[in-house]
């Protein structure tokens, strides 16, 4: 092994472990010269236009290809590349004299300054466009995009971060891990790679300094990075691997005592259901319907989304299906939703707000869910987003109740949602915690904003005693208490949250043998045990710390 012994450390996606040698992906395009062109406006005009569409049929390739979310991600970033507005702003840059590499980099750059500045889901799309304008330079130059570095020998890829085209795409069976420097537990880079199962350390410290060829061991259950480890620890990897292979069976979600736990899954459209049948899951804790509305100029009507609820029912017969209901406004802005210009809109008029000021939408959608639950054995539970308070759950309850709807509750993502627990699990069937957008509103950190990536850590003491009053709430009023946010998806976190108080684990399906394998090696107490521990920590790196202490001293002891 050589080279002096170090650990890299950063936030772990999963439990999993990999060793194997470090290949780094290659820097991004530096930024055009700012100089003069030397051919006319048309020239530039008309090189520009063939770049601009033949990325935005690179996109739609790539995105065919990946699928899924991933596929969803890509198209956007495709209709970025034939944005009227940038293709306006590239023609007057050209026309003042900029060459096209120079125009088209000054034009997407403006544009996602202002979309940063937005905040929220339109900050994420910010960085989406940076990565179009990568690609559309890169044509215009006729240089290659710096991509995943091809290799014959299985690496574990190191860089500063990824596009979503480049996570998407990772070839599995030549990538053993990822190491990033950016990026949070709820980036994209993290959640692709979640959903596709890979091994990974986002927001590592010190990832820049990892080199070529160095040996590495990448532990997402630690969010450690050892580097230059000794052949022990390489034995004792393939060891853990081994045993990890051993375990997730496909039985329902438990603790080691039996205490019930169900193991569900977050799915986006019906097309991902079969996938998440065969990895285990119970049930679906979260449908989000936003596929079904967004790019729509107007809202679709009920037969069209009957079928689609229906198609998503049948996959589970007998199973909880916990469907949330349309969650866009200011942030997400759609065609038919009254439009209005805010500074920050991650605080504006979203969710169960912009749904109140469009109820036909709200009221279409609820007769469409009340019409496939009547057609369906599915358990049809149903949800608003970004619930406030008492009165923000009174109108929903109220209003589903009209359609017939028998399970109804809310997410709860807002702090005084949290506040407000016990008022809110009276008048509702059951309470969901929406992890991202808790952590982001009780920190006060954007959820997608790199610069405050650190904060965006549902382990956070702060955070984790707000879950804890959502659950205490819930046990006392004999409620269901779920989690779908991307929080259940860590294995030991999972494990505190359900001594929180959580009785139900919604995550991306490609989590599910992980969380169930944890669960089983700790007791109720045990995890009620770990939350407090959590509760009392200073921060989310002491609460892992802690935890993950406690965690490897119970399970080396007979329960």
């Amino acid at each position: 092994m050589g080279g002096q012994i170090m650990q890299v450390t950063g936030i772990g996606v999963g439990r999993g472990i990999a060793v194997g040698p470090v290949l780094r992906m290659p820097e991004p395009l530096p930024e055009p010269e700012d100089v003069t062109s030397e051919f006319e406006p048309l020239v530039e005009l008309e090189r520009a236009s063939a770049a601009l569409t033949a990325t935005t049929t690179d996109l739609n390739v790539l995105g065919a290809r990946a699928g899924g979310d991933a596929k969803d991600v890509l198209e956007a970033q495709a209709l970025m590349a034939q944005d009227p507005a940038v293709l306006e702003d590239i023609e007057e840059r050209i026309s003042g004299g900029k060459t096209a590499e120079r125009a088209v980099f000054e034009a997407f750059r403006s544009y996602q300054y202002v979309l940063e500045s937005m905040g929220g889901y339109m900050a994420g799309r910010g960085a989406d466009l940076k990565d179009v304008s990568q690609r559309v330079v890169a044509r215009l130059k006729g240089v290659a995009l710096p991509g995943i570095p091809v290799s014959d020998t299985p690496f574990v890829l190191v860089a500063g971060d990824l596009s979503p085209a480049d996570t998407a795409l990772l070839d599995l069976d030549k990538v053993l891990a990822l190491v990033t420097r950016d990026g949070g537990p709820t980036s994209h880079t993290a959640i692709l790679a979640r959903a596709k199962g890979i091994v990974a350390v986002v927001g590592a410290i010190g990832a820049d300094e990892l080199g070529d060829g160095e040996t590495v061991i990448v532990d997402a259950s630690t969010g450690s990075v050892v580097v230059n480890p000794s052949e022990q620890a390489i034995a004792d990897v393939e060891e853990r691997r081994a045993k990890h292979a051993e375990v997730a069976p496909l039985t329902p979600g438990a603790l080691a005592d039996g205490t019930p736990v169900s193991l569900l899954a977050n799915l986006g459209s019906p097309d991902e259901a079969a996938a998440a049948v065969e990895l285990g899951a119970e049930g679906v804790g979260l449908f989000r319907t936003e596929f079904l509305f967004l790019g729509s100029e107007e809202a679709p009507g009920v037969d069209e989304q009957r079928e689609q609820y229906l198609a998503l029912l049948g996959a589970f017969p007998g199973k909880k299906v916990v469907v949330r209901v349309l969650d866009a406004g200011a942030d997400k802005p759609l065609a038919f939703l009254p439009e209005a210009h805010e500074e920050n809109p991650a605080l504006g008029r979203r969710g169960i707000r912009a749904l109140r000021d469009a109820e036909p939408v709200l009221r279409d959608q609820l007769q469409a869910l009340a019409e496939a639950a009547a057609r369906s054995d599915a358990d049809l539970w149903v949800m608003a987003p970004m619930v406030a308070d008492v009165g923000e759950t009174e109108y929903f309850v109220s209003l589903a109740r009209e359609f017939g709807l028998k399970t109804v509750g809310i997410t709860a993502e807002v702090p005084a949602a949290a506040v407000l627990a016990d008022q809110i699990a009276e008048r509702t069937d059951f309470v969901s915690v929406g992890t991202n957008d808790l952590t982001q509103y009780t920190m006060a950190a954007d959820r997608l904003l790199g610069t405050v990536a650190s904060y965006q850590d549902p382990w956070h003491p702060a955070v984790l005693r707000m879950i804890k009053s959502i659950g205490d709430a819930g046990a006392a009023a004999g409620k269901t208490v779920g989690i779908c946010g991307e929080a259940a998806a860590d294995p030991m976190l999972a494990v505190v949250l359900v001594g929180l108080g959580a009785t139900d684990l919604s995550m991306t399906a490609a989590a599910l043998a992980d969380v169930r394998a944890e669960l089983l090696r700790h007791t109720f107490a045990q995890a009620r045990e770990l939350a407090a521990l959590a509760i009392n920590a200073t921060s989310g790196a002491d609460a892992r710390s802690v935890v993950s202490a406690a965690a490897a001293a119970a399970v080396s002891s007979p329960h």
